[in-house]
Order: structure tokens, then C-alpha cells, then sequence
């Protein structure tokens, strides 16, 4: 891992980081010291490591929870280069959708193919992370909704360091297998007028997690219109299990 800047402001310290070619965002608080909890941020199709949203999250787990946040683009995202392969399927995509097929399928298989690429780059960033004096091989949480969600499945599925996770946005097409491996405790989101995953297949994938304790939070509005106040259920929920 090879950092490329650093700021500090308002308590929190941001640090750029590539591990090969995958570039990523360390948050920490300022001045840490010592072991602490680590969260692995997805962040949503068509965004990146720092998108407003994820910077917001991110900043309040440090500065309220004391914990340290991850993220990195996927591939094609954020200061990832474009991929031909994924570029392609997804324009295919947008033509079929147009053309009258159900988008949810297509995703669903999207995300499939892009997570067998993004899983061991996430188990490397954990690796490299956790090596860091000042973040240490504490519990693991991992966040993700939209693509976030599609990707962190399988990821919280095969990998035994996460510890609780909060998922959503996402539907039972390609996801129920790895669903039904992960065992740990889930938050899972459903916006219940969501115009890209169908009601029934976010419900089918909360369905599929054989986590003992999962808690279905259901709210109206549209794909990405989660409401601000699941953000301080986040924490609560990260805090419970992890801190």
C-alpha cells in the first residue's frame, strides 16, 4: 500500500492510498492510536471512494464512533479506467432496458460478474489496512447498497473477518446463494417505490440472509432515496456489534 496524500480536519484524518492499481480513502480519527474497529464502504453504481454521501458516513463512524472507514473505486469508477468488457455489457444493458426487459435481472448478473474481480481486491484492502499500527486487526463491518450491496454480498459471504454488515438496494436474482452464507448480523435497507430492484426480489434477498439476527428497514421513496435518519441507525448498529 502506497499513500499518495493526507489532510486532517474537524477530527478526522483522510489518506489516498493505491494497492496496485486499485485506488482507495483511509479515514481515521485524528491522532489515533492503537486498534480500532474497521469499516469497508461500496459505494453505488456510477459513483466512487468519495462521493458525498460516502464522505459524510465515513466522517461521522470516526468522529462519533471512533472507528476507521475504507473505501476504493471499483472497476470503471472514480479514477479507475474505463473497462471495455463492463462498458459494453452495460450499454447492452441500457438498450435492452429501453427495449422493454426487466433491469433487475441485468443487473443482478452485472454485479455477479464485476464481484469476481472486486472480492479479492477487498480482501487485499483489508489485508493491507489492517497492517496499520493505528487501525490493527480489530472487527470488520462492511456498508454497501446498489452496487455496494450486489458486490458486498458475496463479499460478506467469503470473508470471515466482517463482523455485521448493512446492506440493501439490492434484489434475490444473483445474490441468494451468497445470501444464504452469510451468517452475521445484517441492517438491510428496501426503498418500497424503488424503480430499479423490485420490491419482491429485495425482499427475497433479505429472505435468502440466514443471519439469526437481521432487521429489515423499509421506507418509501425511490432508489436513492434513502432517508438521513438510517445513517444514525448505522451507527448504532455498527456501534452494538463492532465497538
Amino acid at each position: 500500500m502506497r499513500f499518495t496524500s493526507q489532510t486532517s480536519s474537524d477530527g478526522v484524518t483522510e489518506q489516498l492510498f493505491a494497492l496496485g492499481d486499485v485506488p482507495g480513502v483511509l479515514w481515521t480519527p485524528e491522532g489515533a492510536a492503537g486498534t480500532r474497529p474497521l469499516i469497508l464502504m461500496g459505494h453505488g453504481g456510477g459513483r466512487h471512494k468519495k462521493a458525498p454521501d460516502m464522505v459524510v458516513r465515513a466522517r461521522r463512524l470516526v468522529t462519533e464512533c471512533g472507528f476507521a472507514v475504507a473505501a476504493v473505486d471499483v472497476p470503471g469508477h472514480g479514477e479507475r479506467p474505463m473497462d471495455e468488457r463492463y462498458d459494453r455489457i452495460a450499454t447492452e444493458n441500457q438498450e435492452r432496458v429501453e427495449a422493454g426487459e426487466e433491469p433487475a435481472p441485468l443487473i443482478a448478473a452485472f454485479h455477479a460478474l464485476v464481484a469476481r474481480r472486486t472480492v479479492p481486491e477487498w480482501r487485499a484492502v483489508l489485508d493491507a489496512v489492517q497492517e496499520i499500527d493505528y487501525v490493527g486487526a480489530g472487527p470488520v463491518g462492511y456498508w454497501g447498497v446498489s452496487l455496494g450491496c450486489g458486490l458486498g454480498v458475496p463479499f460478506v459471504a467469503e470473508e470471515p473477518r466482517v463482523r455485521a454488515a448493512v446492506l440493501g438496494l439490492g434484489g434475490a436474482s444473483a445474490s441468494a446463494g451468497a445470501a444464504a452464507r452469510i451468517t452475521v448480523p445484517v441492517e438491510f435497507l428496501v426503498q418500497w417505490d424503488d424503480e430499479r430492484v423490485p420490491r419482491a426480489q429485495s425482499l427475497a434477498l433479505f429472505d435468502a440472509l440466514a443471519s439469526a439476527e437481521k432487521t429489515l428497514h423499509a421506507n418509501p421513496g425511490k432508489h436513492g432515496e434513502i432517508p438521513e435518519f438510517e445513517l444514525d441507525s448505522t451507527l448504532r448498529f455498527f456501534t452494538r456489534h463492532l465497538g
